[in-house]
């Protein structure tokens, strides 16, 4: 493991080139993707990398492919100062953090679709937003070839792309999904998580709340039809502006479970405007 200070690289050769010597050795490397903006969510993706592989690599890069035209790309926390300090005392090896012009060169013009799994719930509220993350994590990966990459449950339809996408391709690598890191009133971990006033942090573990909810519904017998409309119900009557999806999906490809009783193997999913911030989260049945 590396001490302070961390190695930082900007380009895909320089990346290349710190890279060689561990695949010399013939050491396991792992690549845990990050928008930056780190909390403890990601650091416990970075320990299950280091608990599966000797070197362990964390990109930093917000994607603009992956934002829509309204949404936070400009805003979006960028501290990568505070980030570096965390990553080199969890023990990172190296940071990957290239600019957008080292991942986007003029006249760019590659990009990933993964059909089926990537178009409901996020894919349908944010168009084009899966095949942006699809084509900076591909490119991540051929970047790095990595024995491992680790994602984070919360993202849960976006491990799933990833996955899709590695079968798909192909691509030699190991994809592990980490646990889902909460505050202890429930809320999931986010960036996103600062843009919340104090009032709105009070009401934001509602949606983890009413997930879980549902998701004990569903194991005593309530219908997939009632459980969503419960939770919608709650999450707007507890002062969030708008839900884009509540909804109790198979757990492997995403697809529509019916509105009667289901036996297991499923996913609640919700997505929910707050003020001004959208909050994603899932809880297993």
């Amino acid at each position: 493991m590396s001490t302070y200070p961390l190695p930082i690289v900007r380009t895909v050769a320089e990346l290349r080139r710190k890279i060689a010597p561990w695949r010399q050795h013939r050491e396991r490397v792992a690549l845990v993707p990050t928008m930056g903006a780190l909390h403890e969510g990601h650091l416990s993706l970075v320990r299950m990398a280091q608990q599966n592989a000797r070197r362990v690599i964390v990109s930093l890069f917000v994607n603009p492919t992956q934002f829509g035209p309204s949404e936070d790309f400009a805003a979006y926390p960028r501290h990568e100062a505070h980030d570096v300090a965390l990553l080199a005392k969890a023990g990172c090896d190296l940071m990957f953090a290239p600019t957008v012009e080292a991942m986007y060169a003029p006249g760019f013009s590659t990009s990933v679709t993964v059909a089926k799994v990537s178009e409901p719930l996020d894919g349908a509220s944010r168009p084009g937003h899966f095949a942006g993350v699809a084509t900076v994590v591909t490119k991540l990966l051929l970047q790095t070839a990595p024995d491992l990459a680790v994602f984070g449950e919360k993202d849960f339809q976006q491990l799933q792309v990833i996955r899709r996408l590695v079968a798909d391709l192909d691509i030699p690598v190991e994809v592990l999904g980490g646990p889902i890191v909460r505050a202890e009133d429930g809320l999931a971990l986010s960036s996103r998580n600062a843009y919340l006033t104090p009032p709105e942090r009070s009401i934001a573990p509602l949606l983890h709340r009413s997930l879980a909810r549902a998701s004990r519904g569903l194991q005593a017998g309530a219908t997939v039809a009632k459980v969503e409309a419960e939770a919608v119900d709650a999450l707007l009557a507890a002062g969030f502006a708008h839900v884009d999806y509540v909804e109790v999906r198979d757990a492997h490809d995403l697809t529509r479970l019916g509105p009667g009783v289901i036996r297991g193997g499923a996913r609640v999913l919700g997505a929910a405007v707050l003020g001004k911030t959208r909050l994603i989260d899932n809880v297993a049945v």
